[in-house]
């Protein structure tokens, strides 16, 4: 059964009612972290070698096999499929038509959608398809007041919105950078932006935002070696797109400001939140060089290069230097 994405905190909080779990799309963190969910609530202890059985790509011929065992203690056993591919639809549809009430678990990141074994299961009553696909938006921002809510640390706006512009489309590498965040926090007081981006001023977000700041200023060899770092430093072609759309909506909001009367200074105090010194100087030569239409085009095309770069298959990383090359040049890249 296909599992909209309105139903999947309660379908995974349900688990024990289902024989079988498909997990699968391109965040492979978030992959892992419902697959472990699901895995607590059929058994207590993830490690208990007689009720939990973990099957990589080379033992996927014991499928079958390990799902109609019996459990030497009694109660339901775990069989955990990594890399679920086509090839297991055969065994997994005989070992869920058995008499055997045991849980089949399967990871399946990459699976496309006209896979046999993603149809196949989809029809079944019994089955959870669920979809792992990168958060963006008001979903991540959801996704990160949720853990912080769970371990009762308050986060400010500001703080929240550069979070969300900055972590990469990965849930396993969100985790880690909200739990360093969680072990950093006052329980007193309210993470700010100025925190956050201490702790989280790693290279990877300051490559980023010193790329897209130089690329806005025309800075071609400065973006390139900033654009390459970050890459280096485990930056997603779609965590570089919206790093990109970032930095341009807030020369936008100065722009519109100037627009309508504004002063650079006045325009510049309305950003939240406010301009980072370590960029002040190419965000404003920024501003000096971009007009509001060309803004508005490279907004356009940054989010078709997010789409693109979620395509299966696509040359994301070369689509997202590409990009960067664009801004570089400037508004004329962008013009009609």
């Amino acid at each position: 059964m296909k599992i909209e994405p309105r139903r999947t905190d309660h379908v995974l909080g349900d688990a024990s009612s289902w024989r079988g779990f498909v997990l699968h799309g391109e965040d492979h963190g978030l992959i892992r972290e419902r697959a472990i969910k699901v895995a607590g609530q059929i058994v207590p202890d993830k490690g208990d070698p007689f009720r939990v059985v973990v099957l990589d790509r080379e033992g996927h011929a014991r499928l079958e096999e390990e799902a109609t065992a019996l459990s030497l203690i009694g109660g339901r056993r775990l069989i955990w499929v990594r890399d679920g591919q086509d090839p297991l639809l055969p065994m997994l549809e005989r070992a869920l038509d058995g008499a055997a009430d045991n849980v089949i678990l399967i990871e399946a990141s990459g699976l496309a959608s006209r896979s046999k074994l993603r149809s196949a299961m989809e029809k079944r009553p019994d089955v959870a398809v669920i979809a792992c696909y990168a958060e963006e938006g008001r979903s991540l921002s959801a996704a990160l007041r949720t853990m912080f809510d769970a371990a009762h640390i308050r986060v400010d706006r500001d703080a929240m919105a550069w979070l969300s512009s900055v972590l990469p489309a990965d849930r396993a590498v969100i985790r880690q950078e909200v739990e360093k965040l969680i072990l950093f926090a006052e329980p007193s007081a309210p993470l700010s932006l100025d925190d956050v981006q201490l702790c989280i001023g790693d290279t990877r977000a300051e490559s980023l935002s010193n790329a897209t700041s130089s690329a806005l200023a025309g800075e071609r060899a400065q973006a390139d070696a900033a654009i390459e770092r970050a890459i280096a430093d485990g930056a997603a072609p779609v965590a570089i797109a919206r790093a990109c759309s970032y930095a341009l909506l807030r020369v936008l909001t100065v722009r519109h400001a100037m627009d309508e009367g504004a002063s650079p200074s006045e325009a510049e105090r309305g950003l939240r939140p406010p301009l980072f010194f370590k960029v002040a100087d190419l965000f404003r030569t920024a501003v000096r060089r971009w007009d509001s239409a060309a803004l508005l085009a490279a907004c356009s095309a940054t989010q078709e290069l997010e789409l693109a770069c979620k395509q299966t298959g696509a040359p994301d990383y070369a689509l997202a230097r590409r990009h960067m090359a664009r801004l570089c040049f400037g508004p004329r890249a962008f013009s009609a």
